[in-house]
């Protein structure tokens, strides 16, 4: 073909497809291994040998070196471990963000749906005549002239109050929410990890939240004997601890975050994989990791309720099929008057997200 030129194809293993096919895998395995950058390259060794992940051109050694040119992994105050960096923790945030919600359609940014009309930013194409306090950007330039044309003619042209023409703009709410997730022991018992996609789901959240919605807040705590607050930094390294499951201490936090805020919805999601285990009175814990004990239930009932009277829904993510606990869980959620779902580990992220905007468009008196 005329002014074409054709040479044979050389990949660029090391520039393109090397390093970013197993930069995937990397960051997978670092949520496994909770943020341990040798644990991750150890396993990414045994997978390269098993499946060929390199060849002759681009070896393990080559990738490692890359991931500390590009500033992903750096030496430790020691220099004898790796670290992550800030930009391998957001990496993580935002492939997780892709593989949960990666199918979803593409809508207008920054929406944030309310069936109510007033101060928004999307404007919508109901027009209505003017009233005092109104804001003046509200107004329609091009139907307000019109009006006064038709209304006053062109030869004397004016433009009154009873001329101007507003355009009504969806209300926008804001939103507040906590993240609940539980680090008991039985999140990795009987040979099932359950914490790993746990921790997708929260770093896809916090990703959606402070890119899409920066003006919304989302607080994430985590709950086992007791229950403390973490950053969204600290996502990649969440591990399971030697906890029973204090569900009461979870929801107590959850609420004291909620009340200084000062939007007007708000909402908890929870992720567990279990009943209520744990209380503490004064400085001891009192545990039952026996059947359902009615004095925890009971206590953990009594903060569903409260919420309720606070306007909090919370929406249950059970990463479990047992009947009684399913019967907990009912409970539950019909004296809190939220919702409950009873997800496999692979359909957590799609129901955390399609709850999560569901209550965006709520507005919750």
């Amino acid at each position: 073909m005329l002014g074409i030129r054709f040479t044979e194809y050389v990949p660029q293993l090391k520039m393109n497809g090397g390093f970013n096919n197993l930069l995937k895998i990397f960051m997978q395995l670092l949520t496994i291994t909770s943020g341990d950058v040798s644990e991750a390259i150890n396993w990414m060794n045994q997978l390269d040998k098993k499946y060929g992940l390199t060849n002759d051109k681009y070896g393990m050694g080559d990738f490692i070196q890359d991931l500390k040119d590009k500033n992903y992994i750096e030496e430790n105050e020691n220099g004898v471990n790796y670290i992550l960096t800030p930009k391998s923790e957001q990496t993580i945030r935002r492939q997780s963000l892709d593989e949960i919600f990666g199918k979803l359609k593409k809508s207008t940014r920054g929406n944030h749906m309310t069936p109510h009309t007033g101060f928004g930013d999307e404007s919508t194409s109901d027009r209505r005549e003017y009233y005092f306090g109104d804001s003046l950007d509200q107004i329609d330039a091009t139907d307000s002239i019109r009006n006064a044309q038709i209304n006053h003619g062109i030869d004397d042209f004016k433009l009154t109050e009873d001329d101007l023409e507003v355009e009504e703009r969806d209300f926008k709410a804001l939103t507040s929410t906590v993240l609940m997730i539980d680090i008991s022991h039985s999140m990795i018992l009987y040979g099932e990890d359950r914490i790993t996609p746990a921790k997708k789901v929260a770093m896809a959240l916090s990703e959606l939240i402070t890119t899409k919605y920066p003006k919304d807040t989302l607080d994430i705590i985590v709950f086992g004997n007791d229950a403390w607050p973490i950053e969204i930094k600290d996502l990649p390294y969440l591990q399971v601890g030697p906890y029973h499951t204090n569900t009461v201490s979870g929801l107590q936090l959850a609420m004291d975050i909620l009340r200084r805020r000062k939007t007007s919805n708000k909402q908890i999601f929870m992720v567990t994989d279990g009943k209520p285990t744990c209380l503490k009175e004064g400085a001891k814990y009192y545990k039952n990791s026996f059947g359902l004990d009615r004095k925890i239930v009971n206590k953990t009932l009594d903060q569903a309720a409260k919420c309720r009277k606070l306007n909090i829904p919370i929406t249950t993510f059970m990463i479990a099929r047992d009947p009684y606990l399913q019967q907990f869980v009912r409970e539950f959620t019909k004296i809190n008057n939220g919702r409950a779902f009873y997800s496999s580990l692979s359909g957590l992220g799609d129901y955390i997200f399609e709850d999560y905007l569901r209550n965006r468009r709520k507005r919750v008196r």
